[in-house]
């Protein structure tokens, strides 16, 4: 084996993020205010005894820190406040053997005892430079315990002894340890920054890289510079010295661009079989749906934030790529837009509880390609009122019409008669059904549904709506006055009752059983008089009297009808209510249950 590996140069392969860590704090990127700070810290001595750096992961926490202790111990700092790298203490760093900077991992090392052999190293004074620093990652990792002995060191440290303390959980340190630190707060690193470092290095490396690549390399690390050279490698080891930006999407499983574009283009037209095949294509390719869903709304903002000059530069995408992103700007419409934008975070929220995701994204799809109606519908029904054609009153009932048949107006009529005015009274009342319905009709077809709840709603609404009109419309008359007064017998009276019964069987079953249980009383002057069991019966009668009084007087010829009521109190203190009111009726019927309930000692 030996043999065999001796004409091989082994190279140790170096990652990049280790390989071209910053060593000064004019190479770190993306982290400007803080090294300016701690520079000036350091010009000015007014140095802290203790440092809490926080912030996402591969930022610069721990680079940040490194160089720091590095440059408080170099004996010959240069004019802009960086390590010179020649001194004793510089080449001591750089070669890890100086004994003046101490690395503790607090993911590991979380317990009592590790921190208390971290205090007994505190009281050492360094050997080279002026002080002993201690840096301390992953520091929210201690225990309770742990923070607690160390509180007393960290205040008052000695002279030579300087912490800084590195956490990407800054929530979970005690506010006794933050009250006694600096803390600097690590912000993510911005796309252009990301890109340009990677092209740097791209440059050292030889490789010839697409810009357009690289922009979805930085994308895709969120802000995390040791994530973003992490993927560089792992791209470099697929393609070699070059690769394009199909290399990239391909090896780090990202959806292109293109599939995006295309859908918008389909939403604006309307073609929901395209657009349904290509989500299926895209799920075959093995995307996740939800990750397809939150691109999508992405790409709708980036859409945004391309219409106008002032916001372009809030797009984090390569040239090419950005010019597309303008011309599509430019097809869509605000509307549309703000539309789109609405439905696809709806599914976005609703995604984690729907049992059938795939569903779920489709009815989204499906409502993306509606919108360009709903905004005509909406954008027409904004037109003055005019502008739109008045329908013409119905036809007046003859005599020669069956009394059996009631008289409806078409139910397509937008408009009442010029003799009636609108009133505020429910749908349930067959009088205003040509007011309202229409009104609640055209406040459902210009609503912009923004989710898949609401949609089904509305779905929902709709029907019912429709069999409500299908229900009302055999009890719908013209609001006029009816000339005839003929004569009507009780049978008559008694099979227009039981026909109200049936009418109002399915939306008011409690009408439904007044109408059934309680034929009225012909009394004198053509009045009706119905007998009702309580005052709740009675509000019930009241909700819709007019309705149905016109109703009657229609159906039997005779304008004079009135219907009155009365309630008959004695029947209804016979009904019992509460259980007390049962068992007392009950035991009135049967003795033995007043002997059992004082034998068992019950009560209610």
């Amino acid at each position: 084996m030996r043999k065999l590996f001796q004409g091989i140069n082994m190279e140790n392969f170096i990652v990049s993020a280790r390989k071209y860590r910053p060593v000064t704090f004019d190479t770190v990127v993306g982290q400007g205010s803080i090294t300016a700070t701690l520079k000036n810290a350091i010009k000015n001595n007014q140095l802290a005894q203790a440092y809490l750096f926080c912030g996402p992961r591969g930022v610069g926490k721990t680079t940040c820190s490194r160089i720091f202790a590095k440059t408080i111990n170099c004996l010959n700092l240069t004019e802009d406040m960086e390590a010179c790298n020649e001194c004793e203490s510089c080449r001591a760093f750089n070669e890890n053997r100086s004994y003046n900077i101490h690395e503790l991992d607090a993911a590991s090392n979380n317990s009592v005892d590790d921190i208390r052999q971290l205090i007994d190293k505190v009281r050492i004074p360094p050997q080279i430079g002026r002080y002993s620093v201690y840096i301390v990652d992953e520091v929210h990792m201690l225990s309770a315990a742990a923070f607690n002995a160390f509180l007393k060191t960290l205040e008052e440290p000695p002279a030579h002894a300087k912490f800084i303390l590195a956490t990407t959980e800054k929530h979970k340190i005690l506010p006794t340890i933050l009250s006694r630190c600096q803390i600097f707060d690590f912000n993510r690193m911005k796309v252009d920054d990301i890109v340009k470092h990677l092209q740097n290095l791209a440059q050292k490396e030889g490789i010839d890289a697409d810009p357009n690549g690289l922009n979805v390399i930085a994308q895709k690390a969120d802000g995390g510079m040791r994530d973003a050279l992490s993927f560089f490698d792992q791209i470099v080891s697929f393609s070699g010295k070059k690769f394009t930006y199909q290399d990239v999407i391909n090896n780090l499983n990202v959806l292109d661009y293109e599939y995006y574009f295309k859908l918008i283009d389909y939403f604006r037209a309307g073609d929901v079989n395209n657009a349904l095949l290509a989500f299926n294509e895209i799920l075959n390719k093995g995307f996740d749906a939800h990750h397809f869903v939150s691109g999508l709304s992405q790409h709708i903002r980036d859409i945004m934030v391309s219409r106008d000059a002032a916001t372009l530069q809030l797009l984090e995408v390569g040239a090419d790529i950005r010019d597309r992103y303008k011309k599509q700007a430019q097809e869509c419409s605000l509307p549309f837009l703000y539309t789109a934008l609405n439905i696809t975070n709806r599914c976005d929220l609703d995604y984690r509880e729907s049992k059938s995701k795939r569903l779920l994204v489709e009815l989204m799809l499906m409502q993306l390609c509606n919108i360009g109606g709903k905004i005509t519908a909406q954008a027409t029904a904004a037109q003055p009122v005019a502008a739109q054609p008045i329908a013409q009153p119905a036809a007046q009932p003859t005599a020669a019409q069956p009394a059996s048949q009631p008289i409806a107006q078409p139910a397509a009529q937008p408009t009442v008669q010029p003799t009636v005015q609108p009133t505020t009274q429910p749908l349930q009342q067959p009088v205003q059904q040509h007011v309202a319905q229409p009104a609640a009709q055209a406040s459902s077809t210009v609503r912009t549904s923004v989710s898949i709840k609401d949609y089904l709603k509305h779905k929902n609404d709709v029907a019912q709506q429709e069999e409500q009109k299908r229900a009302q419309e055999s009890t719908t008359v013209s609001v006029q006055t009816v000339a005839e007064c003929q004569d009507f017998t009780k049978e008559q009276v008694a099979q227009l009752w039981a026909k109200l019964a049936e009418i109002y069987k399915t939306k008011k079953p409690r009408l439904h059983a007044i109408f059934a249980s309680s034929v009225p009383e012909i009394k004198e002057n053509y009045v009706l008089e119905m007998t009702l069991q309580n005052s709740l019966q009675n509000d019930a009668i009241n909700e819709v009297k007019t309705g149905f009084v016109n109703y009657i007087r229609q159906q039997l010829h005779n304008g004079k009808i009135e219907v009155i009521t009365k309630i008959d109190t004695t029947q209804a203190s016979a009904i019992p209510y509460t259980d007390s009111d049962k068992f007392k009726y009950l035991s009135q019927q049967n003795d033995n249950l007043n002997v059992l309930k004082r034998d068992l000692d019950l009560d209610f």
